[in-house]
């Protein structure tokens, strides 16, 4: 019988434990704050951000929103930015990618707080990540790899010495997610494929684990596919269909979840975990703070 990943499950257990850890930190007098930075109007990105705001209020996190116009411009995307570093209400923030064109998302992370960043893609915190060859943690780690990883163990699904195919290297999932597998705590092997992989099937059959992080619809065939194989679909496709709606479909073919052992629906999967790693990312970054203090 087919296993199923169910992300929202697993994320819902997570922003439950992260909701007593708040509580726990109000305790002690200190109250968690997250920041969003949102730029422009892309629907997708208004979404996303409004439901974090929402997951806040779920598990009493404090919201706080800073919202400019497509047209603002580089000094002003990086003042707002400023103004989130300074803010002692906030404990970690985020900037919502994609930037609209014409601004620079590298200059406008870099200028982030390394400590506030609560999706761990400030160069200093991927640079921590690579150094960190035991997984001890104690910085902001990506939430997307983070989300995949735990949606892993907490199926049971074993990680140690697992072959693991990792498609796509962009910064925000394939290349932090390889070191976090190949880290002394998952102790996995990794193959990371990309459009450069030649016979790329053989390297899916022969894996334990598949993760694609392509973002192209049904990119992978359920041919490719050995019974024994843990498929993780994060690419995200948004397709205009017949109804007049835009649907998302994930980098698996739809009939790969009939052949395989176990697979994360998309949506459903990855999506959720990646949410509730954002609110842990920022609980931990109180946790520390109220250990060093």
């Amino acid at each position: 019988m087919v296993i199923i990943l169910d992300g929202r499950k697993a994320a819902d257990i997570i922003m439950n434990d992260v909701k007593n850890r708040v509580q726990t930190l109000k305790s002690h007098g200190i109250t968690v704050g997250l920041g969003t930075i949102l730029i422009g109007d892309d629907p997708a990105s208004i979404k996303y951000v409004n439901g974090k705001h929402a997951d806040c209020e779920k598990t009493g996190i404090a919201s706080y929103r800073s919202e400019l116009p497509s047209f603002a411009s580089q000094d002003e995307a990086e003042a707002a930015v400023r103004t989130f570093n300074d803010d002692t209400a906030i404990t970690g923030f985020i900037t919502q990618l994609p930037l609209p064109d014409g601004l620079d998302a590298n200059a406008v992370i870099n200028s982030m707080n390394p400590d506030k960043d609560a999706d761990g893609l400030h160069p200093l915190n991927l640079g921590r990540l690579m150094l960190d060859v035991d997984g001890n943690g104690g910085y902001p780690m990506p939430c997307t790899p983070s989300g995949i990883i735990r949606l892993l163990e907490m199926n049971h699904i074993d990680l140690d010495g697992a072959d693991i195919c990792v498609i796509g290297r962009g910064l925000t999932a394939g290349r932090p997610l390889a070191a976090m597998l190949t880290n002394k705590h998952a102790n996995a092997s990794v193959d990371i494929c990309h459009t450069g992989t030649r016979d790329l099937p053989e390297h899916i059959a022969a894996a334990d684990i598949v993760i694609s992080c392509v973002g192209k619809e049904w990119f992978i065939q359920p041919e490719w596919i050995n019974a024994e194989t843990v498929i993780v679909d994060v690419g995200v496709s948004r397709i205009l269909e017949n109804d007049g709606k835009y649907h998302v479909h994930g980098d698996f073919h739809p009939y790969c979840h009939t052949v395989c052992k176990a697979y994360t629906p998309n949506p459903g999967g990855v999506g959720p975990m990646t949410r509730a790693m954002l609110l842990d990312n920022v609980v931990s970054i109180a946790e520390r703070k109220l250990q060093e203090s």
